[in-house]
């Protein structure tokens, strides 16, 4: 039996901290210690967020840095891109192990600065392993994880098994996300008379979020487009794979087998065999990436569809599995339940 675990979340009151907070508060090794609001601070967080009513008493602080680190084993930054720098530095220095949601720490720092367009003000910019724990076993020796983007969870996981295998020259990802991948602040494009019977691309071309994509399948060339659709959870993601010249093309029977070893003992892929293609409806609520695929005939392009929930796989329940493996737990302790159906 492991001790209990002190969890610190800074920004409890955005869907990534709400999240984090409906899944911690179920976790058996886990103990939140404090979760922070400026906004909220001295509320009951079930006074704010009724749906956590009767599951904590917890109440908002805003106290520093210092104090959040010496309460806490572990501390989840919930908090805006260009924030989370602010807290790291000290957070490590007072000896707490940190995983970041936000996209701070997911890039080097050059790259980081030409992207989101501002410096990075720790100028030490530790080292981050990138928390996409199939991919990275690395996760359970860091003190500092970079949690991956929602976009990139799906699309990475997706293709990793071709793609590391070096038989593919493009991936082109089209993926399309629920509204809550916006955050909780309304926008024009969150607006209900915009969105609903309607689906918007953006940023076609520039997406923020495909350097990591980049960055993690380095062997081929990446394109990306996203889409919000009226949705609230969920992103669909459908990757066409175009092999490279002189690649036989395979048979969907070689692809799951390829996809079987690749991604053996990980307990949140699920493969979607034939003409059962992932959908959102499977894995809403829960850390699965679900994934399905079909070989174009006469042709050099696989098609790969994956699906996750963007607030738990492609968010909180991702951070939640990294802590996992950075204690020595199963990675799927706390998180290990079905989607929600209908």
């Amino acid at each position: 039996m492991h001790d209990m675990i002190e969890a610190g979340i800074i920004g409890g009151a955005g869907y990534t901290g709400l999240e984090l907070l409906r899944l911690l508060l179920m976790h058996p090794q886990v103990r939140i210690s404090v979760v922070t609001s400026r906004r909220y601070k001295g509320k009951r967080v079930s006074d704010v967020n009724p749906h956590l009513e009767r599951f904590t008493e917890l109440e908002y602080e805003d106290i520093d840095t210092r104090e959040i680190a010496d309460r806490s084993d572990v501390v989840f930054l919930a908090v805006p891109h260009g924030s989370a720098m602010d807290y790291v530095p000290e957070l490590l220095n007072a000896g707490a192990r940190v995983i970041d949601l936000s996209a701070d720490y997911r890039l080097d720092r050059r790259e980081y600065e030409r992207i989101y367009k501002r410096r990075h003000k720790d100028t030490e910019h530790r080292n981050a392993v990138y928390g996409l724990t199939e991919l990275h076993p690395e996760v359970a020796d860091a003190a500092l994880v970079a949690n991956p983007g929602c976009y990139p969870t799906g699309a990475i996981l997706a293709v990793a098994p071709i793609v590391r295998s070096g038989m593919a020259k493009r991936v082109v990802f089209d993926a399309k996300s629920g509204i809550s991948g916006a955050g909780a602040d309304p926008s024009e494009k969150s607006h209900f008379p915009n969105l609903a019977e309607n689906i918007i691309p953006y940023e076609l071309t520039a997406h923020r979020h495909v350097a990591e994509m980049r960055k993690e399948l380095p062997q081929v060339k990446v394109c990306f487009t996203p889409h919000v659709i009226p949705s609230i959870r969920g992103i669909l993601t459908t990757a066409h794979i175009f092999l490279a010249e002189g690649e036989e093309r395979m048979t969907e029977q070689e692809i799951e087998e390829l996809y079987r070893q690749f991604y053996d003992g990980k307990r949140f892929i699920r493969l979607r065999k034939g003409k059962d293609i992932p959908s959102l409806g499977a894995v809403r609520g829960t850390n699965f990436c679900d994934i399905g695929f079909e070989v174009e005939e006469d042709s050099d392009r696989i098609v790969i569809i994956s699906a996750i929930d963007n607030l738990v796989k492609g968010g909180s329940g991702q951070a939640i599995q990294n802590m996992n493996v950075m204690f020595g737990l199963d990675e799927w302790q706390g998180l290990w339940h079905p989607g929600l159906v209908p």
